[in-house]
């Protein structure tokens, strides 16, 4: 199929000129201009697509497109410049601190890791003895290539300690030494970090999990596999505001567990446990597990406080429910 043809080219006066025409207030244009290019006209624009009017039918229901609405060029009434810009500039204090808190638990799930391991072998992520033996099995990828999950994540790691310059990794490499566990961690990613714990016999994710306060392995696999996702996306200036998981994340049933009482209080609904909010409730869970006077909630309460005014641009686009956050909640 032939692709189609790419839009023209315009100058930052002809783009705002644009936005104009559309409907969209600029009471300072040329302002406008100097942030489209500070910033850029495509990453601002997914900021104010939600400000875009939709189209309807003749019957007046909303033509979809790719399962949503379709939208317009022409913004809604009262959709402002200034007030796209504060919401940009609202998520990059988000995504900063959300960076904060992912790294404070990346950190302390390496080091959880490295010890509950490093004591039976110093060359654990070596040893395929710790791995699940199904995780260990060649698996054919789309009924043709064959995978290992195994091997896959061993060149990984491989391929990120070779990259390393870090001055103990030199070392070790200089010296000719074996690396312990607890010197290679230092050197994954979080991406790698997570596969690993996800390889894991159920043994060793056990012990790991019951550090961090997770009752069940498997929800914790899967809420690294989600903040892993998201720290991404933070790390890549890209918009987190809003975006929406394929998959909901799954919260212990029951309040039989520390955790599973924590998650009684929110009752999220399956919106919520898509969207930024059900996710901020598992990172401050975490993060309470590894330091319980942390006041990082306070701080990400106080910028959602701060949220800017636009059509269509509301709280519960981050699954954040209409009462509001309710400290309480997470400080009970």
């Amino acid at each position: 199929m032939a692709l189609v043809e790419a839009k023209p080219f315009k100058e930052y006066d002809e783009l705002v000129i644009s936005l104009s025409g559309n409907g969209m207030l600029i009471p300072d244009t040329e302002r406008a201009e100097r942030k489209l290019s500070q910033v850029g006209y495509y990453r601002l624009s997914g900021f104010w697509y939600p400000c875009r009017m939709i189209e309807f039918d003749d019957d007046g229901n909303a033509i979809m497109l790719n399962r949503k609405p379709k939208r317009l060029d022409t913004f809604l009434p009262n959709t402002s410049f200034d007030e796209i810009f504060k919401l940009y500039t609202f998520d990059k204090r988000l995504r900063l601190l959300l960076l904060d808190a992912i790294e404070r638990i990346e950190i302390n799930l390496k080091t959880v890791l490295a010890h509950e391991l490093g004591r039976i072998d110093e060359l654990a992520y070596q040893n395929p003895d710790f791995i699940n033996p199904a995780q260990l099995e060649d698996y054919y990828y789309k009924g043709a290539q064959v995978k290992n999950s195994w091997v896959e994540w061993s060149g990984r790691q491989r391929s990120e300690l070779s990259r390393s310059k870090e001055e103990y990794i030199v070392w070790h490499k200089k010296s000719k030494r074996s690396m312990p566990i607890w010197v290679v961690v230092e050197a994954w990613s979080f991406g790698t970090l997570s596969k690993y714990f996800e390889l894991l016999k159920r043994s060793h994710q056990n012990a790991i999990a019951q550090r961090l306060g997770v009752s069940n392995p498997s929800l914790l696999i899967r809420w690294l596999q989600e903040i892993n996702i998201l720290r991404n996306r933070c790390a890549h200036h890209t918009r987190v505001w809003n975006q929406t998981s394929n998959n909901p994340i799954g919260v212990p049933e029951g309040g039989a567990t520390d955790d599973g009482i924590y998650f009684d209080r929110f009752a999220l609904s399956e919106d919520s446990r898509k969207k930024l909010y059900g996710l901020i409730t598992v990172i401050w869970y975490l993060i309470q597990q590894i330091g319980p006077n942390s006041d990082w909630i306070q701080h990400f309460i106080d910028e959602v406080d701060s949220f800017s005014n636009l059509p269509l641009c509301h709280k519960e686009s981050m699954g954040i429910p209409e009462s509001g956050m309710n400290i309480d909640n997470f400080i009970a």
